[in-house]
């Protein structure tokens, strides 16, 4: 028996599929077992007209491929060279398990790239379980930026057939980029960071207060909702916040460039955090994922280690708004279908803008407002108190003046996030602020006697909850990192309160 490997999806992950080939005594025959798809059945076409284009002479046998585990549906053209080259080489004793791979073939034995390779290997290198692959030639640039993986490129299945041969002598095609951005390094992890501000919150006037909100919103990565007149900037604010979160490791960079290669974008290694603002029309399954024969990603999985904007907030479905609590509070999200019951990662910024009333003009002092305060009461009800809970800072934002001015450039902002991030890996901190467990809590949010007194003032005058609690120190934790201090005090807690959304 001999063996290579390649890879499918269980989700958004790639999963280790181990092609074992064959050859016994028997009536000629080619069969592939495993639970292959379709694409992988038609495969036999395509490299039984490969093999012969190459002169080879296909064997007089029984040809058996199996993909293992047997109990994982495969899909898609990756594994056409895999079963060539099992075929082709069955002659030799060699083992070739070590060898991952991958490529589609044509019928005259070229070897294609495929849509979904370059995911596949994005997140087999997240996996840490992968040194070496065959891949298409053509496929090496994009490769060039996966690390610690030896990428030997293939234009035919003859080239593939002789570096198997003798894979002594191969060369790897590529050596890998090193990401060209600023970076620093923590505890011997580098951490990279965008510093081209193409949206910059010089462009937002006034709104000192939400602007404020905004950089702690940022730094400790707590979630935002913005309420305001239209036209005062709610929308600004949440597209300049995507270029002030905090720096990204590698491993980071690779997670967002394997989610917008499920997209079928082209990846391209910026340190910068995904944007996703879906409109508030979306259907649940384009939010959260679904499907019936195979759960795919929403709008929550691909904004993970990013921001999630969602504007006109009361217009998205109660529904929507309702599953969106188990995201936000346990970051990640499960699909559950029939045939398929999949957990995505879903550790994203959420960002949500909301109008004051339906007609958008309670807040505005230069226009009359048209809706009654049963209107206005339904409006906001459409926004449940344990929703409402899960979010960390709430900004009522006056009407913009045109001669207010810009206080702070977002490069500014994001110098004082790249500081609370480095002191904040420095303290031995996993993650950021907004994802503390209570045990982090109680360890890093080290509050002094005056702050502690007005916690528990406050705890009774608002009837606050527990979860509501332990919001209110991580956003006293992040504005004190803000200040340099380790303990927090009496402003610290007072600001935190501010921000919590009351009635």
């Amino acid at each position: 028996m001999k063996m290579v490997s390649c890879a499918t999806y269980e989700g958004i992950e790639a999963k280790v599929v181990h092609v074992e080939s064959t050859l016994t005594k028997g009536l000629p025959s080619f069969s592939v077992v495993g639970m292959a798809s379709a694409s992988i059945n038609e495969a036999k076409e395509r490299v039984k007209s490969a093999l012969l284009s190459n002169e080879f002479t296909f064997p007089p046998k029984r040809i058996t491929i199996n993909l293992a585990p047997s109990d994982v549906k495969k899909e898609g053209s990756q594994f056409d060279l895999s079963i060539a080259l099992l075929i082709a080489l069955d002659y030799i004793e060699d083992d070739f398990s070590e060898w991952f791979v991958f490529g589609e073939l044509g019928l005259d034995g070229v070897v294609k790239e495929n849509i979904q390779l370059y995911p596949l290997l994005l997140s087999l290198a997240n996996q840490k379980i992968i040194k070496k692959a065959v891949v298409p030639y053509e496929s090496l640039e994009k490769l060039s930026n996966i690390p610690k993986i030896e990428f030997y490129g293939v234009k035919t299945l003859n080239e593939a057939i002789e570096l198997l041969k003798n894979p002594n002598n191969a060369v790897p095609n590529i050596i890998y980029k090193k990401i060209e951005y600023p970076s620093y390094t923590i505890n011997d992890k580098e951490y990279y960071f965008y510093d081209n501000y193409i949206e910059d919150f010089l462009d937002v006037k006034g709104q000192e207060v939400a602007k404020r909100a905004a950089l702690i919103s940022a730094a400790g990565f707590h979630n935002l909702l913005l309420e305001g007149s239209p036209g005062c900037g709610k929308s600004m604010i949440a597209q300049r916040l995507r270029y002030i979160l905090p720096p990204l490791s590698s491993d980071e960079i690779l997670d967002i460039a394997k989610l917008d290669a499920l997209e079928a974008k082209e990846p391209n290694f910026k340190p910068l955090r995904s944007y996703r603002a879906p409109h508030h029309s979306s259907t649940t399954a384009s939010i959260f994922g679904g499907g019936s024969s195979r759960a795919k990603i929403g709008e929550v999985g691909l904004a993970h280690r990013g921001l999630l904007f969602f504007d006109e907030l009361p217009h998205f479905q109660k529904s929507v708004l309702e599953a969106l609590r188990e995201p936000l509070q346990d970051n990640k999200i499960r699909v559950s279908r029939v045939n398929a019951k999949v957990e995505y990662p879903s550790d994203f910024l959420f960002v949500s803008a909301m109008n004051p009333c339906p007609c958008g003009n309670l807040l505005n002092n230069q226009k009359e407002c048209r809706c009654s305060e049963l209107e206005i009461q339904r409006y906001k009800n459409r926004l449940s108190d344990p929703f409402l809970d899960r979010i960390d800072i709430c900004v009522v934002m006056q009407h913009s003046n045109v001669n207010d001015r810009a206080s702070i450039s977002s490069k500014e902002m994001h110098k004082q996030v790249i500081e609370v991030h480095k002191r904040v890996k420095l303290r031995g901190q996993e993650h950021f602020n907004a994802k503390l467990s209570d045990a982090q809590i109680e360890k890093y949010c080290i509050l002094n006697a005056e702050a502690k007194e007005i916690l528990d003032i406050a705890v009774t005058r608002f009837a606050l909850s527990f979860r509501s609690i332990k919001k209110i120190q991580k956003v006293s934790l992040t504005i004190a990192d803000l200040e340099g201090s380790d303990i927090i005090d009496k402003n610290h807690i007072l600001e935190a309160l501010s921000y919590r959304k009351r009635g």
